[in-house]
């Protein structure tokens, strides 16, 4: 089955953030097939290669003055990739400049998005989902981000709120862009900036209701994947976490391999403020969506 309203698209701009990924383009192919307008931001080495398969006009090339300017949070400086982070923030202020209060960043491996009803999960057809999730930040004064859950961590047989206050946002993030903040660290630059927002009293929202098919890390050739997991694992990564919020991080073992913990529950005090002017109409409203078997 296949979600599709022709109505409504997102009211704010999307960003993919790239590298060395011209030939999978997995999230790029999905917005693409529904119809979703976006931006690509990629380094100038690889223009070539992402120009000849996606439409010029979406392609962005990084600012390399982001990449020095950069805060890695270590002190490797230029000896290794800096990651996303530097992309992140170029999009970031490119949204600024074109008179956006809000905008979109996500990952390049997100094969699909979903909406998840009654505990079944159907295919989105065009960019509904975004414009609900943006409907609903919007009715508030302190959310700072906000996007969809994994895919993988909801599974159908479990009963799951329709969404989650105060953790993190992985992966595909709605950001406010009047924040004070800007992405930092080498590793786990989504896990920082969620708990900086926390830490400074602002909220965050993981939706169940609309999620993410982001392919596991690890698994797809190209961006960090060769450098960071091939080469060191999740040592290095998992250790930033825990050096840079040890009031709520710690390194453990499981899986086989490291992880960073961390421990969410000192922002429940952090509560949604409603906008005054907020209007919320009673009732279920499904935005247009309707079911629809997928034909092509």
């Amino acid at each position: 089955m296949w979600m599709r309203n022709i109505l409504a698209n997102p009211r704010f701009p999307l960003y993919i953030v790239s590298k060395g990924r011209w030939d999978s383009r997995l999230t790029s192919n999905f917005l693409e097939c529904t119809n979703v307008d976006y931006y690509i931001v990629i380094e100038e080495q690889e223009y070539k290669q992402y120009s000849s398969v996606i439409d010029k006009r979406k392609v962005l090339v990084l600012d390399k003055q982001y990449q020095r300017d950069y805060n890695p949070c270590d002190k490797l400086g230029d000896t290794k990739s800096k990651g996303p982070g530097p992309a992140r923030n170029f999009a970031w202020d490119h949204s600024i400049q074109n008179g956006f209060g809000w905008h979109w960043v996500m990952d390049d491996n997100i094969r699909r998005f979903y909406r998840l009803n009654k505990n079944i999960i159907k295919v989105m057809g065009d960019g509904t989902n975004f414009y609900c999730m943006e409907d609903f930040v919007l009715r508030y004064e302190n959310i700072a981000m906000a996007g969809p859950n994994y895919e993988m961590f909801v599974p159908r047989k479990y009963k799951v709120p329709p969404f989650i206050l105060n953790t993190r946002i992985y992966s595909c993030n709605l950001i406010r862009n009047d924040m004070l903040f800007r992405w930092r660290g080498r590793y786990n630059e989504d896990t920082d900036l969620s708990l900086r927002m926390l830490k400074a009293g602002w909220c965050t929202v993981q939706f169940n209701v609309f999620l993410q098919g982001k392919v596991p890390n690890q698994t797809l050739k190209g961006g960090n994947t060769k450098e960071f997991y091939d080469k060191e694992g999740t040592l290095p990564k998992s250790q930033m976490q825990a050096r840079m919020h040890p009031d709520v991080s710690k390194l453990v073992w499981k899986f086989n391999r490291w992880h960073h913990h961390v421990d969410y529950r000192p922002f429940k005090e952090n509560k949604l403020i409603r906008k005054k002017d907020a209007i919320i109409p009673k009732g279920t409203n499904d935005y247009g969506m309707v079911l629809k078997r997928k034909t092509t």
